[in-house]
């Protein structure tokens, strides 16, 4: 197994966290957060240090994942994977058993694909991306790096998510439309 340290431990780890454990591709080997945190754990793994120090755990045989949620803004989990990315560390991508990947499809580093997604046949996800639990990606769908694709939401075919944007739980993208950089879309809406 390959070793993983997780960048944030909020409810967004959490559940990464039982995405990792049911993968058994990667053993934890704790969790980096705020000062305050250091020394708790986080269901069985201990948060073992901060920000601050995280170079000190790059090495070859240790990946990262950055566990901090995305709603508003990727600016945080955008700035901790481009220091990543600049020293050299080796980023996981997690992909649930319990998700549907086509082998037609791109699912880049960073990236993890969360219980009962679909990313469909020629769809592709970027770098550093959420891919909520039953989230669907229709076929030829092209989702832009540091994106969440929430809860339920659901990326019809042909659709194209810029960088940097968020599609909340239970939204709907009508085929084929294509959505600028940073864009966020509320829960439950129908972007047509």
């Amino acid at each position: 197994m390959k070793n993983i340290i997780l960048i944030g431990a909020g409810g967004h780890a959490d559940s990464c966290i039982d995405v990792i454990e049911c993968e058994n591709k990667y053993n934890i080997l704790g969790l980096i957060d705020m000062p305050e945190k250091v020394g708790q754990f986080s269901h069985g793994y201990k948060i073992i240090d901060t920000d601050e120090n995280i170079k000190k755990y790059i090495a070859p045989n240790t990946y990262f994942l950055i566990t901090i949620g995305q709603i508003r803004s990727a600016k945080r989990r955008v700035e901790l994977f481009d220091y990543l990315k600049q020293n050299g560390a080796n980023l996981a991508t997690v992909i649930s058993p319990r998700a549907y990947v086509s082998r037609h499809s791109i699912i880049e580093e960073g990236t993890i694909v969360m219980h009962d997604a679909v990313v469909n046949i020629d769809a592709s996800v970027g770098k550093n991306c959420i891919i909520n639990t039953k989230a669907l990606i229709e076929h030829g769908a092209k989702v832009g790096s540091h994106c969440h694709i929430s809860t339920a939401a659901v990326l019809n075919g042909g659709v194209s998510i810029g960088d940097k944007s968020f599609i909340g739980s239970n939204a709907t993208i009508v085929q084929a439309l294509s959505l600028p950089e940073s864009t966020f879309v509320k829960a439950g809406e129908m972007i047509k």
